[in-house]
C-alpha cells in the first residue's frame, strides 16, 4: 500500500469489498511474490553502494549496517536522505530511519517519520509508537490491546518476568532488543569482502577505457592492502553501479593467490572478451567497486637466480588456468587428479584446476621417483632436489596415456587359456600378435575380491593385462577379465588402449 492509500484511510490486511466501498477508484494490483522477491534484491543490491552489509527483512524491507559509513555521505541524516531520494526518483515509495538498533529503526521507518535517532534516545522514539513496532505477533498485539495496552510506552516500564509468563518470552526480546538492552545481529545476504576498494564518480563513466584504468587503478589499492596482509586474493568481484539504480557484478577467480593488478585487470577483460553483454553502461556508472571475496596466504616467493625456475613455470600454468578460467568459468578448467583405486580407469579423476595442489598430481610410474599413488607430501621436494642436467629421468610408459573407457569387447584366440592372445578382432578388423608383454595381474580388492563374488561383478573379478604389438608395429592394451576355472569357465577379453 502506497501513500495515498494510507492517506484515505485504508489498512494493510483489511477485506478488498470494504476498501473499496470507502475508496471507489481504487487501483488493486494481483500480489506477484517472486517478482517483488527479485525486485527487492535487486534493490539489495543496489544499496552495496552505502555499506556491503545489507540484510533482507521481509518481503518488503531491507536493514543496512551503516556503522563506519555514514561518514563517507556526509554523516547519517545525510546519507538517509540520500537512499530516500534516490529511490523515490526510481519510483519506490519509500520510508526510513536511522537508528542505534535494528528494532528501533524498524518500528520508526514504518510507525514514525524519516528521522535519526541519536543513540540513547531509543525510548524517547519508541513510546508513542503502536505495539506492532516491536515486530510481534499480531495475535499478541491484539492481547495486549484487549487489556488497554496499545503503545511501545505502556509496556517498556512494566516488570519483565510478568510479560513474558503470560505473553510469551519473545516480546519481551523484542522490546529489549529495540531499546537496546539485548544484542540484535542482522545476517547480510553476502559475506563482507576481505579487502574493498571503491571510487565515486560526480560525472558518470561508460567507456570501457575509462572502466579500465578505474579497475586498474583500485587494483592498485586491493593489492597493497593484500600484500600488508600477506595474502592474495583467490575471487575477485567487480561491482558497477549505474546512476538509473541497475548493478552488474562481474566475478573471476584464480587458481592459485594472486597479488597483482594487471593479472587481475587482464582476467576481467578475458571476462569481457567472452561476455560482452556483461556491460551495459546505460546513462553511465557513477561508482565502481573492486572487492576481493576470498583470500588465502601467499609469501613473496624468492625469486631464481639461474633462469627460469619452478614457481615461474608454475605461475604461468596458473595464468593459464586462470585466463581460460575467465572465459568459460573457473569451474569448467579441470586437471586429472590420482585416486588411489586398482582399476586403471578409476585411478584418476576431473576436478576444477583451481582446488588442486600441485603435489597432488604424481602418478607411480610416470613421473620420476616413486611418489606413490595419489598425493604425496613429499612429492614437491623431491621435484626441487631433481639434477638440472638431466638426471631426472622418466621411467617407460607402460601403459596407454588415453584409456578407452568403457573398455571395449574383443573376440581374442590364445593357445592356453591364461597365455597372451595370438590374434584379436576389434571392430570388424581381425590383428595378428607378433609381440606380447605380460601378464600384469591386477587382483580386486579384498573386501570385493572374495572367491565366490557373481562373475558379472566386475570390480570382483581379476584382470591379466597385456602389451601387445600386431605386424603393422601397432601396439595395444588387452585385458582378459576372469581367472580360467577359478573365477569363469569362459574368460572374457577387452581392449582398454591404444599406444600412441
Amino acid at each position: 500500500m502506497n501513500g495515498t492509500g494510507k492517506a484515505f484511510g485504508l489498512k494493510a490486511g483489511e477485506p478488498l469489498a470494504d476498501a473499496r466501498a470507502r475508496v471507489p477508484h481504487l487501483l488493486v494490483e494481483e500480489a506477484a511474490p517472486e517478482l517483488e522477491a527479485a525486485l527487492l534484491g535487486f534493490i539489495a543490491d543496489w544499496c552495496d553502494r552505502y555499506t556491503p552489509l545489507v540484510a533482507l527483512d521481509g518481503s518488503d524491507g531491507l536493514l543496512l549496517d551503516v556503522t563506519g559509513c555514514a561518514h563517507l555521505f556526509g554523516g547519517e541524516k545525510a546519507l538517509l536522505a540520500d537512499v530516500l531520494e534516490r529511490l523515490e526518483k526510481q519510483g519506490f515509495c519509500v520510508s526510513g530511519a536511522v537508528a542505534g538498533t535494528p528494532g528501533a529503526a524498524w518500528a520508526v521507518a514504518r510507525f514514525g517519520t524519516r528521522e535519526v535517532i541519536e543513540p540513547g534516545n531509543e525510548f524517547a522514539a519508541l513510546a508513542p509508537l503502536p505495539l506492532a513496532g516491536l515486530r510481534i505477533a499480531r495475535e499478541t498485539v491484539q492481547a495486549l490491546e484487549h487489556v488497554g495496552l496499545t503503545t511501545i510506552a505502556d509496556i517498556a516500564g512494566r516488570p519483565r518476568a510478568p510479560l513474558a509468563s503470560r505473553y510469551g518470552p519473545e516480546l519481551v526480546k523484542l522490546l529489549d532488543q529495540a531499546l537496546g538492552q539485548q544484542g540484535d545481529p542482522i545476517s547480510p545476504r553476502f559475506a563482507t569482502p576481505v579487502v574493498m576498494a571503491e571510487r565515486r564518480f560526480f560525472d558518470p563513466i561508460g567507456l570501457v577505457e575509462d572502466i579500465k584504468a578505474v579497475t586498474l587503478s583500485l587494483g592498485r589499492q586491493i593489492c597493497e592492502a593484500l600484500g600488508r596482509r600477506v595474502e592474495g586474493g583467490r575471487a575477485f568481484e567487480l561491482a558497477l553501479f549505474r546512476v538509473d539504480g541497475a548493478v552488474q557484478k562481474i566475478v573471476v577467480g584464480t587458481s592459485k593467490p594472486l597479488r597483482d593488478a594487471k593479472r587481475i585487470l587482464a582476467l576481467f577483460a578475458e571476462k569481457l572478451k567472452a561476455d560482452e553483454s556483461v556491460l551495459d553502461a546505460g546513462f553511465g556508472y557513477d561508482l565502481v567497486r573492486l572487492a576481493v571475496l576470498e583470500a588465502q596466504a601467499d609469501a613473496p616467493d624468492q625469486l631464481s637466480l639461474v633462469g627460469r625456475g619452478r614457481s615461474e613455470a608454475e605461475a604461468d600454468l596458473a595464468g593459464l588456468i586462470d585466463r581460460l578460467g575467465a572465459r568459460l568459468g573457473i569451474e569448467r578448467v579441470g586437471r586429472l587428479l590420482p585416486v588411489d583405486r586398482h582399476l586403471p580407469e578409476s585411478q584418476f579423476a576431473v576436478v576444477p584446476a583451481a582446488t588442486v595442489r600441485e603435489e597432488a598430481l604424481s602418478w607411480v610410474g610416470l613421473s620420476g621417483p616413486d611418489l606413490g599413488l595419489g598425493f604425496s607430501e613429499h612429492a614437491s621436494a623431491e621435484c626441487d632436489r631433481a639434477e638440472p642436467d638431466g638426471a631426472w629421468q622418466e621411467l617407460p610408459v607402460d601403459r596407454p596415456l588415453r584409456l578407452i573407457e568403457p573398455a571395449e569387447p574383443v573376440e581374442a584366440v590364445a593357445m592356453v587359456p591364461e597365455g597372451p592372445p595370438l590374434r584379436f578382432r576389434w571392430r570388424r578388423v581381425l590383428y595378428k600378435v607378433v609381440r606380447s608383454e605380460g601378464p600384469e595381474r591386477i587382483a580386486p580388492p579384498w573386501w570385493i575380491g572374495a572367491s565366490d563374488a557373481p562373475p558379472e561383478h566386475r570390480d570382483g573379478v581379476t584382470r591379466d593385462y597385456f602389451r601387445i604389438e600386431d605386424e603393422d608395429g601397432r601396439r595395444f592394451w588387452l585385458y582378459r577379465e576372469g581367472l580360467y576355472q577359478r573365477e569363469t569357465g569362459a574368460p572374457r577379453w577387452y581392449l582398454q588402449g591404444v599406444f600412441a
